[in-house]
Parts: structure tokens; C-alpha cells; sequence
């Protein structure tokens, strides 16, 4: 059978390697003193609050399990549209909001929508892995631009300016960024946009985190940029993390008011519609209750960053920039790799994985800029786990 040039470009996810080796290693030492603990995959261990799981319930009784418009339930909209303007300050109108089968299928969408062949779409070196697979499904290319430190492992103007050829045709940016946590400074992202603006060229950003930022600087919407700008860039968002929904498979796009019958238009084609029961329970995730638990989580996955960073720190698995979203760590393991008589952050993550009883994920996924310095820590755990993890950190790197 022959398979498409497309399929062939898409690379292995190796996260997903790493997870089939550590469930292995899981069942192997399910009864041990040392059952592994999984600091690898960026899943939240809360789940949907009580009120989101009663609207689902309420839904299936009622019988709303029919299609929704591919748009998404006009409610819903609405209701994103409500909590971009309290959260962000933003002025987001309905209808510029697609609901979506996940952030997924928002950002499939919008690379169908925007993407030709031989484009080329600019994106920083770490970023996550799918982002880049999904503009190569919609025959474009994408552009890794190796980011620093200094930089917040970010993209700058410069940057961009400097990587503009006659073939690009943007960027996809992410803030916070999986697998650094970091986020883009306001006013650096307004230039960069400014910039791609001025040459008709796309700005796609990776909101996805957005709901999970800690520090007031970074915690704002690209969509609350002033006038045209913030019209004009295009967000992807998502229930799986603030809102603690993975498996519902639930997320929304915002585009242009001019973009939305083009994404309706594939939307219907593709998907029909998102998941008519999940986002019946959506609704919930805006009761006053239900965001006040999430601001509570939020103040929980902080807590467990600011305990856990400096403890990595403290072993010789340094955190260059602190994390001000998201549950990660992007930690240079070159020493500790060293200590335990190996090289390279694959080589590291199952050393860890053996002595400790430790998932952590290893760079290859996320770019070619340093890959095998790295590894990816999750705080999507809790608070007792990341501390016994600690412990046996410890215990091997000592």
C-alpha cells in the first residue's frame, strides 16, 4: 500500500513513545515500594467540577445530544465571548468564535483556511510538536527558529523581520508555551504582530495556556490588542487545561469576522460540529462556582511550581527561564545526565525512568535547538507526588 507523501512527513510523537515505556515500567513496579510517578504527559490531574459533570448528565437526560451548528451552540459563544471581556479586558464578538472538536481541530482548521502549498510558517525552536505537524498536514512549511534563554525561549521581531522571505506567510507563536512555560511580553508581541501585519501575513497564537498564567505582566490575550491588531490575530484556545476537560475534546478558535464562513465552511465538511454533549456542559465551566475552583486550581498549580522549580534548581537540573504558565519545566539536564553515566536527555529520561521510577520528558519532540539538553518536567500532578519525585531525584542524583 502506498503511503501519501504527507503522512510520511509527520513525525513520530515522542511523548507518546515515552508514555507506552513508562506505563510498561508502571506495571512492573505497581507493587513495589516505588510505584512510578508520571511527570511526563501535560494533563491536568484535576478534573471537570461537579457542575460541569451535572450539565453533561442534564444533557444525555434531556436528550441534547443532536447536532449543533458547526459554528458551536450560540450560547457558548456567547458565554467565551463574556469571559474574554471580564478575564482579558478584550472585546471578542461572538461571532468571531468557533467552537471546535479541540484545539486540535482549531488549529487544523485554521492551517486549511490560511495555509497554501510551500508556505512557511515561522515558529520557535522549542515549540510543541503537533503545532508544526499541522501545517505540514495543510502542505505548508514550517520554519524553527532557534530562541534563548534571554529570550524567553520566545520569538522576537528581529527574529521574525530577519527569517521573512517571499514564501512566509506568518507565524504560530504559543503563550505560555509547552514545553517552557514561558510567555511572550506584551509589548513584544505587539511589535511582532505589527510587523506580520504590515506585510498582510498571519499571527496564529497558542492560547491554550492563557487561563493558567501567574504572573500579571505575561497574562494577557494577544485578542486585547488595540484597535485593528487585535482583530485581526487569530487565537487558539481550549477546555482541556484551565477548564481541566481533556478527554471532552472541546476547544474554540477566534478569527477574523471576515475568516468565520470560510472556517464554517471546512468545519462543516471535517467535523459536522464538536461534541454536542460537552459543550452543553461548557456552559457550566462559566458559573460563578465553577470559575471560582478554578481560580483555586490555578493558585495550586502555582504553589506546586514554586516548590518544585527550586528544587531543580537545587540538584543540578537547572530551569533557565522561570515558568510564568502552564504546569512545566524545561530543565537543562547535562549535569545530572553526566552524574548518573549518560548523555543526553533521552538517555536520561529512561535512566530515570529505571533507577527512579520517573516519567520525564526528553527534548527530541520539541525542536532541533538543543534537544538533547533538555528534559520536560509536568507539575500537573500533585502537590505529595511532586515531592516524593523530589526525593528520588535526590536519591539518584546524590
Amino acid at each position: 500500500m502506498k503511503i501519501s507523501q504527507r503522512a510520511q512527513r509527520i513525525e513520530p510523537f515522542y511523548v507518546m513513545e515515552i508514555a507506552k515505556a513508562a506505563a510498561d515500567m508502571a506495571r512492573q513496579v505497581a507493587d513495589s515500594a516505588s510505584p512510578m510517578i508520571f511527570l511526563n504527559i501535560g494533563e491536568p490531574d484535576f478534573t471537570a467540577p461537579l457542575r460541569v459533570q451535572q450539565a453533561a448528565n442534564r444533557a444525555i437526560a434531556h436528550g441534547h445530544t443532536q447536532y449543533t451548528p458547526a459554528l458551536g451552540l450560540p450560547q457558548l459563544r456567547e458565554r467565551i465571548s463574556a469571559w474574554y471581556a471580564t478575564r482579558f479586558g478584550a472585546d471578542v464578538a461572538p461571532s468571531r468564535i468557533v467552537i471546535t472538536a479541540g484545539a486540535s481541530a482549531a488549529l487544523q482548521l485554521a492551517c486549511l483556511a490560511l495555509i497554501e502549498a510551500g508556505d512557511e510558517i515561522l515558529m520557535p525552536d522549542p515549540s510543541y510538536p503537533c503545532n508544526r505537524h499541522f501545517v505540514s498536514a495543510a502542505e505548508g512549511t514550517s520554519v524553527l527558529i532557534p530562541t534563548t534563554a534571554q529570550e524567553r525561549f520566545q520569538l522576537t521581531r528581529e527574529k521574525v523581520e530577519a527569517a521573512w522571505n517571499d514564501k512566509t506567510r506568518g507565524v504560530l507563536l504559543a503563550s505560555p508555551s509547552n514545553p517552557t512555560g514561558t510567555s511572550i511580553a506584551p509589548e513584544e508581541l505587539r511589535r511582532i504582530h505589527e510587523f506580520i501585519h504590515s506585510r498582510g501575513g498571519i499571527t496564529l497564537i497558542d492560547e491554550i495556556y492563557l487561563g493558567l498564567s501567574y504572573e500579571a505582566h505575561f497574562g494577557h490575550s494577544a485578542l486585547a490588542m488595540p484597535g485593528e491588531l487585535g482583530q485581526s490575530v487569530i487565537s487558539i484556545n481550549s477546555f482541556s487545561k484551565y477548564f481541566s476537560m481533556t478527554g471532552w475534546r472541546l476547544g474554540w478558535l477566534v478569527v477574523p469576522e471576515a475568516l468565520t464562513p470560510v472556517i464554517e465552511r471546512i468545519a462543516q465538511n471535517l467535523f459536522i460540529c464538536a461534541s454536542t454533549v460537552a459543550q452543553h456542559a461548557a456552559l457550566a465551566c462559566f458559573e460563578p462556582d465553577s470559575l471560582l475552583a478554578y481560580e483555586r486550581r490555578r493558585a495550586e498549580f502555582k504553589a506546586r511550581r514554586d516548590y518544585f522549580i527550586p528544587e531543580l534548581n537545587r540538584l543540578g537540573l537547572r530551569v533557565p527561564v522561570m515558568p510564568d504558565g502552564a504546569f512545566y519545566a524545561y530543565a537543562d539536564c547535562t549535569s545530572a545526565a553526566a552524574k548518573l553515566g549518560v548523555s543526553g536527555s533521552w538517555d536520561f529520561a529512561y535512566e530515570l525512568m529505571r533507577r527512579a521510577h520517573l516519567a520525564v520528558t526528553p527534548g527530541r519532540d520539541f525542536g532541533q535547538a538543543a534537544p538533547a539538553q533538555f528534559v520536560r518536567f509536568s507539575t500537573a500532578n500533585s502537590m505529595a507526588q511532586l515531592r516524593q519525585a523530589v526525593a528520588r531525584l535526590e536519591s539518584v542524583l546524590a
